[in-house]
């Protein structure tokens, strides 16, 4: 019993944090480069490459994706948001600058020979991929640790596209 309602603390604790993360959370727009997959077990849904993420594999090199190598591993990357709120890649962080008011940081990880944020993936309804085909911004939800969580897809001119399958 004790160790079944530990179980249920623990996971209603993980979806508050979530909701208020999407909640509380500040908003920032960051530029896709997406691909346009479909797989039969998981139905209809976009892969996502950002634009910052390429940005931060040109400033790491070729060496933070050799499998081991020195520079393996996750860090924070430092954004320049605009009037719009679009992030755009200023710098890697070095743990040591003082953020300007418009400069935010960026927590990634690298996986699989990439730079990756909250996901790789938007899930949408099966027979809806013509809703999503001018995708070019996600909407994320910025917490003060740096994490990001994907909450919509828009435009080029900013308006959302369809609404994200929970």
């Amino acid at each position: 019993m004790a160790a079944t309602l530990l179980i249920l603390v623990l996971v209603n604790w993980a979806i508050w944090q979530k909701e208020h993360h999407l909640a509380k959370g500040e908003v920032i727009y960051l530029e896709l480069a997406p691909v346009d997959p479909r797989s039969l077990m998981q139905g209809d849904y976009m892969a996502l490459n950002f634009a910052l993420g390429n940005r931060i594999q040109q400033a790491l090199g070729p060496r933070a994706f050799a499998e081991g190598g020195p520079e393996a591993r996750d860090g924070s990357v430092i954004v320049r948001l605009d009037g719009q709120r679009i992030a755009y890649f200023q710098r890697l962080d070095d743990g040591q600058a003082t953020l300007a008011d418009d400069e935010r940081r960026l927590r990634y990880r690298l996986r699989h020979g990439s730079v990756q944020f909250a996901t790789n993936a938007f899930f949408f309804q099966e027979g809806h991929a013509e809703r999503y085909e001018s995708a070019r911004y996600g909407e994320f939800r910025l917490n003060d640790r740096g994490d990001l969580l994907l909450v919509a897809l828009y435009d080029e001119a900013l308006h959302r596209l369809g609404e994200m399958v929970r």
